[in-house]
């Protein structure tokens, strides 16, 4: 039997409990396995099917929200009485790492919250922030500044730039997170949000905006991608983007000569383009 059949009806059970009803004495053993089991990797708040869709997986995420319930506010500061205050729910204090581990957590202000997962070989450049429910795959860097927002998905070998900032999202629980894929390459600045999937080796220049509401122009293929209400906005694998801007077509914004931002795809990765990113394997 799996984590996942063992666990799953318990958080089920005790998330249905009412509001202001006094949670069962197990709650929280519940809320420590299943913490535990997203440190491990073996649970995740997302999972790609068979199709290659990603999906939200609604019972981990129920959890991560009774973490919330059943902590109490704690005096997390330290040194304890120091100049700096740190006060937040007992049950998702920073994380701590072992050298055996194989992660690099430079020091420098990064904090990476429990109930993540952190492969080996993950470098963390200060100041960056994983919060709760978060995967990130092998090789990956996460530069200055950076965000990995709650339940993210984060491929290997992926360089998140510095002050990229990738979307999280709990509630509602049905609702899927930010995804990208392996070998993407998120270039500073950037935003991803909404639950915007970057497929695999995708290259996101400096500033590019990518949000649910957001259309993407792909020059080469001379097609134009949205998400959906089904579906959220999808980033083709291999595609080279940057910011762009399109003419405002009403007389108003016509008149005043006015353009709105939408990320443009120019190209789809070559040979060259791997060239001009394989600095980054020297930078791990």
């Amino acid at each position: 039997m799996s984590i996942d059949d063992t666990l799953q009806p318990l958080v089920d059970q005790l998330a249905a409990t009412p509001a202001g009803t006094e949670l069962p004495r197990n709650a929280r053993q519940v809320v420590d396995a299943l913490l535990a089991g997203l440190e491990e990797g073996i649970v995740r708040a997302a999972e790609r099917d068979a199709s290659g869709v990603w999906r939200a997986v609604p019972w981990v995420k129920r959890g991560i929200l009774l973490g919330f319930r059943v902590g109490v506010l704690t005096n997390m500061s330290w040194p304890e009485g120091g100049p700096l205050t740190f006060v937040d729910k007992d049950t998702y204090p920073a994380r701590k790492f072992r050298v055996a581990d194989g992660v690099r957590v430079v020091p420098g202000g990064s904090s990476i919250r429990r109930g993540t997962y952190v492969a080996p070989g993950v470098v963390c450049m200060p100041p960056m922030y994983v919060n709760v429910g978060a995967w990130i795959g092998a090789g990956t860097m996460v530069d200055s500044h950076a965000l990995v927002g709650s339940c993210a998905q984060i491929g290997e070998r992926v360089h998140l730039s510095a002050a990229a900032q990738i979307g999280g999202v709990l509630e509602p629980v049905n609702a899927s997170p930010v995804v990208i894929e392996d070998d993407v390459v998120v270039g500073g600045g950037c935003g991803v949000y909404e639950g915007t999937v970057v497929r695999e080796r995708a290259v996101l220049g400096a500033g590019v905006i990518l949000t649910r509401s957001t259309p993407v122009y792909d020059l080469s293929r001379e097609v134009i991608y949205r998400a959906t209400d089904d579906a959220p906005l999808e980033i083709p694998a291999g595609a080279v983007l940057i910011p762009g801007a399109r003419a405002v077509s009403k007389a108003w914004g016509r008149e005043h000569g006015l353009s709105v931002q939408t990320p443009i795809i120019v190209k789809y990765r070559d040979g060259k383009t791997d060239a001009a990113t394989v600095l980054e394997e020297w930078l791990r």
